[in-house]
């Protein structure tokens, strides 16, 4: 196997992360005009840590809070809900004009008319991550953690945040946990920085086992050329989307595991949907094939969910990207927008295409 895990970890998957609020409206109605919406706790990298708590897999997670907010208290609840531990500073708020989590109002879409994504991050707790508010000998030393994920979201918050990061990633390195890092890059977070956060990422990336992003993230987190430009079906562009994952393992030859994720959107509620991975240079593909879309928003975060329980269970390559898939095609069928699964089976009779029901 191309990822050798550490043993007799007490937390398989760690994730540090900003979490904040999301509202939807009901229906799949546009957000502007809509009157009921459901309110749900997220964070990009709690969607990612789902599949495996859900399945069973000791996970943690670092963030920080409100003190006594009742947002607060709603993510704490949600955490142990899904089978999370916390750790996490009380942050004071600081009067009305003080912190609080973020605000994520996302209209899912329907049909033709595409998704909207407004994110409300003003005076967010989450930005003031530091890594002096935790034991990281503690945490990777005695403890031990499998693997650590990380995201370029948190990346990228603030300057604080930054550095947490990358002394998360240092620590890591240092005590032999496996780091997985996906880029996602945001335009608006970049904004005034982008030296600063090409450095950040750079190193980082020189760190990690485990590499993700799509196009974009590659060319604009890590300089790395992107693929070349082709009509519309994804699937005859998968040579090209290998060309750039090839760039990027020569630039970044600690990493042995490369994915990105495909997709095509047909409509709101219809996507082609693939992946392909790089595993020690052998190629692993999921061809883009029809899925049926729900609610867009954390398909690629379960997708490297997937990955990492495959991962983390000690499958072989070929399996990664499938369970990945399977999982990413999960998370679009739900409300939440990361995945809840049953059960392995219900993952993989996704990936083999039975919808048949299970009595």
């Amino acid at each position: 196997m191309a990822i050798e895990l550490r043993k007799n970890c007490a937390c398989s998957l760690l994730v540090p992360t900003s979490m904040g609020i999301r509202l939807t409206p009901v229906e799949g109605q546009p957000f502007h005009c809509s009157e009921m919406f459901c309110m749900q706790v997220t964070s990009a990298e709690t969607n990612v840590a789902s599949i495996a708590s859900y399945l069973g897999l000791p996970v943690k997670v670092l963030t920080t809070f409100v003190k006594g907010s009742p947002i607060s208290r709603m993510i704490k609840d949600n955490l142990a809900s899904r089978h999370m531990a916390y750790e996490g500073k009380d942050v004071e708020q600081g009067g009305p004009w003080g912190y609080r989590h973020q605000f994520n109002l996302a209209d899912s879409g329907f049909g033709s008319r595409g998704p909207r994504v407004h994110n409300d991050r003003a005076g967010e707790v989450g930005r003031t991550l530091n890594v002096k508010d935790f034991d990281l000998d503690r945490t990777f030393g005695k403890e031990g953690v499998q693997i650590v994920h990380l995201s370029g979201l948190v990346g990228a918050l603030s300057p604080e945040t930054s550095t947490f990061c990358l002394e998360l990633a240092r620590a890591a390195k240092k005590h032999g946990t496996r780091i997985s890092f996906d880029l996602n890059y945001r335009a608006s977070f970049w904004k005034g920085r982008e030296a600063e956060l090409s450095r950040n990422f750079a190193e980082i990336a020189s760190l990690s086992d485990i590499l993700v992003g799509n196009e974009e993230d590659f060319q604009l987190c890590l300089g790395i050329e992107g693929p070349e430009a082709g009509g519309k079906d994804i699937a005859a562009k998968i040579g090209s989307f290998k060309g750039m994952i090839e760039r990027v393992a020569k630039a970044y030859p600690n990493a042995t595991v490369f994915a990105t994720t495909l997709r095509e959107v047909v409509s709101s509620n219809c996507h082609q949907w693939g992946a392909i991975m790089s595993e020690s240079g052998h190629w692993h593909v999921a061809e883009p094939r029809e899925i049926t879309v729900l609610d867009r928003i954390g398909g690629g975060d379960g997708f490297v969910g997937g990955l990492l329980y495959a991962v983390l269970k000690g499958w072989s390559p070929e399996k990664w990207i499938q369970f990945g898939w399977a999982s990413g095609a999960l998370a679009t069928t739900q409300l939440t927008d990361y995945a809840q699964p049953a059960d392995e089976e219900q993952v993989w009779s996704i990936w083999k295409g039975n919808a048949r029901v299970l009595r």
